[in-house]
């Protein structure tokens, strides 16, 4: 049963799951890579202000696959199943796949940019034309805020709360270009409500909820109850063989019967 409840998650959102798994692909190459393969493949596929000059589409496209390390792909896995993959069964993935990439595209576009203005002002290093600038941490954004139009009121005003203070701590604290786009991406997920709008939020139903609740507590009593059980089994069934090897012991055993010697 829990297995069909895996397949049918995935199956339900195939297009999160393709893309964790080509993130998963490539953070293993990044892992195995030495330290000047890393550093050549981290920068070949950033869409960095270098890159987008040199080749626009390549590097938008490519940069949305890789992540800088590898450790984390565990948390991004997490982040995927909550927000990518029910955004993307609510909506389908076609319009799933339209938010990520307008969220992705325009949030790099817009911070390089601000960017670049910033190393013509002098405010910024020119070597910044070069960072890494790679992850999917803007395509992220993006569905986190377009996810708000699913929660249900009064919750949905809560959740935006949290997301918006989520996105604009780190901006207002001294934040980098990353954090600007982080903002920008979420807020292009909120401007995609129209896609969301004939599509029906999740509902919440105290009585079901509790009655789900009060079902899975019976279940975990049961449970729990066959292993007190199938433990009492156990304890009798080892005493009863203690007792059988015990007996076997102490009864009297026949008299060995000594092989004959051989005679030269």
């Amino acid at each position: 049963m829990v297995v069909d409840g895996i397949r049918s998650w995935v199956r339900s959102s195939p297009g999160t799951h393709i893309w964790l798994l080509i993130i998963g692909i490539t953070s293993l190459v990044i892992a195995s890579a030495s330290e000047g393969l890393e550093a050549f493949l981290l920068h070949r596929t950033s869409s960095n202000i270098h890159e987008l000059n040199k080749h626009p589409l390549e590097s938008l496209l490519i940069s949305g696959f890789w992540i800088v390390s590898p450790s984390s792909f565990a948390l991004y896995a997490v982040l995927f199943e909550l927000f990518h993959a029910n955004v993307e069964r609510w909506l389908g993935t076609l319009r799933w796949l339209c938010v990520v990439a307008v969220a992705h595209v325009a949030a790099t576009l817009i911070s390089q940019q601000i960017l670049l203005r910033a190393i013509e002002s002098h405010s910024a290093p020119r070597s910044m034309k070069h960072v890494v600038d790679i992850g999917v941490s803007y395509g992220l954004a993006g569905a986190v805020g377009v996810l708000t139009y699913r929660v249900p009121r009064p919750w949905r005003w809560l959740y935006l709360v949290g997301a918006v203070a989520f996105f604009a701590v780190p901006l207002l604290t001294g934040g980098t270009f990353t954090d600007i786009g982080h903002a920008i991406a979420l807020g292009l997920g909120l401007a995609c409500w129209s896609l969301t709008r004939d599509r029906p939020p999740w509902r919440w139903d105290p009585g079901r909820a509790r009655r789900a609740a009060l079902e899975a507590a019976g279940t975990a009593r049961q449970a729990a109850e066959a292993a007190r059980q199938a433990a009492g089994t156990a304890r009798q069934a080892a005493g009863a063989a203690k007792d059988a090897a015990l007996s076997r012991r102490d009864a009297p055993g026949r008299p060995r019967s000594r092989p004959p010697r051989s005679r030269r």
